[in-house]
C-alpha cells in the first residue's frame, strides 16, 4: 500500500514583498506548513549559502539594467566585430557544439560561478554579448525553444549582473535563423 505524500509551502505576501524588498525577516518561517507521510513539519529551512530575498532583489536591478542593453540583429552583429567585445553563449556545451555564433565563447549556465568568472572574464567592464534559444526561429537543433519566462537571457543577464557585469547586452528579437545576418560556426562534424 502506498502513503500518499504531499508538501504545501505557502508564502506570504507579506513575506515576498519585504524579501523582494531587501528587507526579509530571518525569523518569519517561509513554509507554513508541509506534510510528509502524515507528519506536519512547520520549520523554515535556513542555508546561508541560498538567498531567495537577494535574488529577488538583484534580478529586479538586473532587469531595469537590462533594458537598456538590448540590441537589434544589426547592433549586435557591429557590436559582436569590435575590439574587446566577448560573445558569450551559456547554452549547454552540446548545444553549443552543435551551433554558436561565430567567435563566442562558452559558458555554461551552471557553470557560471566565482572561480570560472574569474578565470573567463576576470575584467568585470569588458563588453559581454548574450543569446539564448529563444532568440532564433527555426532551428530546433541546435536551440531548442524554451517558455519565454524560462529564456536562458533572463538568468544569465541577472547572473552575470550579480557578479558585478555591467556592460552586459542582449540580443533582442526572434530571429528567422535563415534569414539571419548572424554568422555561425561550422560545427567541427559537418566539415569534409
Amino acid at each position: 500500500m502506498q502513503t500518499k505524500r504531499a508538501v504545501w509551502l505557502i508564502v506570504g505576501a507579506a513575506s515576498l514583498h519585504a524579501a523582494a524588498h531587501g528587507a526579509p525577516d530571518p525569523e518569519a518561517p517561509i513554509v507554513s506548513q508541509a506534510t510528509v507521510s502524515q507528519a506536519t513539519v512547520s520549520q523554515a529551512i535556513v542555508n546561508p549559502a541560498i538567498d531567495a530575498a537577494a535574488y529577488l532583489r538583484v534580478a529586479g536591478e538586473a532587469f531595469e539594467h537590462r533594458s537598456r542593453h538590448r540590441l537589434s540583429e544589426a547592433e549586435f552583429i557591429r557590436m559582436s566585430r569590435e575590439p574587446g567585445t566577448v560573445v558569450l553563449d551559456a547554452r549547454s556545451k552540446a548545444k553549443y557544439d552543435e551551433l554558436h555564433v561565430e567567435g563566442a565563447i562558452h559558458l555554461s549556465f551552471p557553470d557560471i560561478a566565482i572561480e570560472s568568472l574569474a578565470t573567463m572574464l576576470p575584467d568585470r567592464s569588458v563588453r559581454i554579448l548574450i543569446y539564448c534559444n529563444n532568440n532564433f526561429r527555426g532551428a530546433e537543433g541546435p536551440f531548442p525553444s524554451k517558455l519565454p519566462s524560462a529564456s536562458l537571457n533572463l538568468a544569465t543577464y541577472a547572473a552575470l549582473y550579480d557578479y558585478g557585469y555591467r556592460n552586459v547586452y542582449e540580443l533582442g528579437p526572434l530571429i528567422d535563423f535563415d534569414k539571419t545576418g548572424i554568422v555561425f560556426a561550422t560545427p567541427a562534424s559537418a566539415l569534409p
